[in-house]
Formats: C-alpha cells, structure tokens, sequence
C-alpha cells in the first residue's frame, strides 16, 4: 500500500544557477573514462590493455571480489591510458573516442519468462550491474543477495537537483522497462518515491509502489525515505537504483544496445546559461563546461554541492553523476567574519539577517567560513536530519572504533549522503560524512 511521508526536518539551501529546462547537445568528447574510484570498495582487475581496440560495451575490467560484475567501455575507440596512483592503484582507464561510435548489439531482450538469477545475469552482461547498489554500506550490490526491496528516489531535492521527470522526458517506455526489470530480482517491493506534487509519468509507475514525499532537503535522499518506508534492521538487504540508471536498464532491454548516453544538469552561479545537456557517461569535462562557465576562481563538483566530489577542468564526469555544479571558491577569508551583518550568506541559525529574507537564493562559495572545532553537543545534527538516529552519538562512536556502539546507533541505516546536510550545518566543522564513510567501511570488515 502506497504511503505519504511529511518530513519535517531539514533544510532547503536556495542557490543561484539553477538549470533552465532545454537541452543541448554536448559535443562528443575527444576521450572518455571510467573511473574505478566511482565504486568504493571495488578492486579492479583489467581485461584490456592500452592500444586495445573496444566497442560501447566492451568489459574493460571487472570486480577481484566477483568476477562476473564487469565495467563495460561507454565508447567505441582505443584505450588510451590507465591512469594509476599511489601503489599503482588504478584510477581512471581512459579510451580515445571514435568518430562515428560503434556499440555492441544484440536483439531486445524479453524479461517476461526469466527467472531474478536470469535477469542478474543479462544486466551483468551488459555492464550495467554497476548502477545497482546495496544498503547497508552504499557499495555495489552482491547478486548473489536476495534484497527485501528495491528503492528509486524519483526527485532530487538537494541544492540545484536535477528535475528528475524532465531528465527522463520521454524515455517513459523505458524507465517502466526497467521497473519491471528490478522487479523480478526482489520477492518484496519495487518503491518508487515521488514528490506529493508530481503528476509526471514516475507517480504513475506500474509494477512498483509509487510512495509520495514532502517536505525539505535530505526529502529526496534515498536512506531517508528507505528509513521512512522499510527501515533497515541487521541482516536485511535493499538495494537502490538511480532513476535515469532505471531508464538505461530498460533502453538496453528495449533494444540490445550498449548505449551509455544520458542527460545531466550544468547547474551553479558561475554557470553562464545553466541548463540540461545530453552526455555520455565518462566525457571529459572539458565537452560538458566549454564557453559555458564564467572566468574566475570555481570548483568544479560532479555531483551536488552538498556531497559531490571536486573533479579538475580536464577530469571526467562521475559514473552515477546527473548533475555538474559549478560554484565560487572561497580562498579568502572575511574580515570580522560572523560579526558583519552577511545578508549576503545563508545560515541555519540566526547568525546572519539572512533569515529575515525567505525565498533569497544565494551565491555561496566553497568556504567553510570557520576552522576546525571541538566536537560538541549543539543539538544542530538533530534539527536537519529526519531519520531515528542520534547522529552525534554514532560519530562518537565511529571516531572511537566502538563497532557495538555503532550497530545499535544505526550505522547500518545510514550513509554519506544523508549526513551532508549536517556537516553543513555543523559548528565544529567536522567532516561528517567522511567519518560516515570510514564507520561503514569499518562496519563491512568486522560485521559483514
């Protein structure tokens, strides 16, 4: 039976740069790459080798840990580089893209007789296993694990998301292909989490349980509504899936073809004309921000400001990314700090006459406008984060490796994302979600 969630608290950051709804074309960059680092906690071991010839499709290297979960090139081309780092880990394999792409193809795929082993096995076929992930720990799923449910976050609601209805304009047929896909690979539900306001095609999704949400940022994080919907106790398994990811598991079955093309939103103040553009997945970044960002000191974020990662003028776009933000850095820091009026800044609290100014959308840059602190009880954790947990308390616990402590505060529940809101509402400036990161990883090796 659907549900309707009110969250109540939390917060809603409003930024200059949000994208105006048209599309345009980015040109086809020069290279692509995957990036091994997008899959935490996922040892890759290589299949090609540099001046290897590869189609769209074509399995670049795969999971040490299980080998049938392979990571397929998004290009036809030659592999151009395989960037490694420290202790030679592998962090980027780069191909030089094609011209005229070629794709791997085989005949549309009928779901409707197999079997969830079946289905697991045709979407590891095609490199898109990848984009399913598992709760606990945020990882790639094992599709071995049988999950209670399987969640789709159908609105993004954190600072300058995507539209999510308008990112899958008229891909309908399939993203409800994809639905029925998930389907078969859970003896539980299919969630498909809306806006109460949606009346898009994803509030009238079949197959699945269409939940509706209201409220502020983190409403549309996915741990937040699996929290609110079908918590997660010690032992269960949910897996969730991005919902532009949905609709390129039903194009694949629709049609056979690796086909790796999305659309992703350029958004942020320093963004000259913020808008949606059509990519594929892996293109440097130099296609996506070409002529469209403004002269200046930015940072660059695949993601959102909130919980995206800083990627360099030439780097690439993330595997999971739909958005691309752009935002001033803030090398510098003010004079008088906190004691200046600062209409200019936005807060939480009432440290600055901001809040007397509701609906003001703001050009916030990177600075965290504080150094670090003392990690106290303020209570400000509380106040953004609508899930059952003591937030403080689990990081003490983290910070302290007490793994018992951990389990009991809901370590099991949470991960990055849904704290980001509370480091940045965070006094001590801790880096809360990085500490999130290292319990779970904690929380895997001695627990799972």
């Amino acid at each position: 039976m659907s549900k309707t969630v009110k969250i109540r608290k939390g917060a809603n950051i409003n930024l200059k740069g949000s994208a105006e709804k048209k599309t345009t074309e980015a040109a086809l960059s020069e290279t692509f790459a995957i990036k091994p680092t997008d899959f935490h906690g996922m040892v890759p071991k290589m299949l090609v080798k540099v001046g290897d010839e590869v189609k769209a499709g074509t399995p670049l290297f795969y999971d040490k840990s299980n080998d049938r979960i392979k990571f397929v090139s998004p290009v036809s081309g030659e592999v151009a580089e395989i960037v490694r780092g420290a202790k030679r880990r592998i962090l980027e394999v780069r191909v030089l893209a094609d011209k005229t792409q070629k794709l791997i193809e085989c005949s549309p795929i009928d779901i409707s007789g197999m079997e969830a082993a079946q289905v697991c096995d045709v979407l590891m076929d095609g490199g898109l296993w990848p984009f399913i992930k598992r709760r606990p720990y945020d990882i790639i799923a094992n599709p071995t694990e049988a999950p209670k449910s399987i969640f789709v976050s159908g609105f993004d609601s954190a600072p300058l998301g995507a539209d999510i209805a308008y990112l899958l304009d008229g891909r309908e047929t399939d993203f409800q292909n994809g639905i029925n896909a998930l389907a078969k690979m859970t003896a539980g539900k299919v969630h498909v989490n809306a806006l109460v306001s949606d009346s898009s095609f994803i509030s009238k999704t079949k197959n699945a349980q269409v939940n509706t949400f209201s409220g502020p940022h983190p409403a549309g994080t996915v741990g937040v509504q699996i929290h609110h919907i079908d918590p997660i106790a010690k032992g269960d398994v949910v897996w969730t899936v991005d919902p532009q990811a949905v609709a390129m598991i039903g194009r694949y079955l629709n049609t056979g073809k690796a086909d790796f093309s999305k659309t992703i939103a350029l958004v942020g103040s320093e963004v000259n004309d913020p808008q949606y553009l059509k990519v594929i997945s892996g293109t440097n970044m130099k296609s996506i921000l070409g002529g469209r960002i403004a002269d200046g000191d930015t940072r660059i974020i695949c993601g959102n400001v909130l919980s995206g990662l800083q990627v360099s003028a030439d780097g690439y776009l993330g595997f999971f990314n739909n958005v691309v933000s752009v935002i001033p850095e803030g090398r510098d820091s003010q004079f008088i700090g906190w004691i200046a009026p600062n209409f200019h800044k936005f807060s939480l609290s009432h440290s600055y006459f901001s809040w007397l100014m509701p609906g003001k959308k703001y050009n916030l840059n990177t600075n965290t406008n504080g150094e670090g602190r003392a990690f106290v009880m303020s209570g400000q954790y509380e106040d953004v984060l609508p899930m059952d947990v003591y937030p403080v308390h689990l990081l003490k616990a983290i910070m302290t490796n007490d793994l018992d402590k951990m389990e009991g505060l809901g370590i099991y529940e949470v991960a990055p994302e849904d704290l980001a809101l509370c480091e940045f509402a965070c006094t001590s400036k801790t880096d809360v979600q990085s500490w999130v990161r290292k319990g779970l990883d904690m929380a895997m090796e001695e627990l799972g």
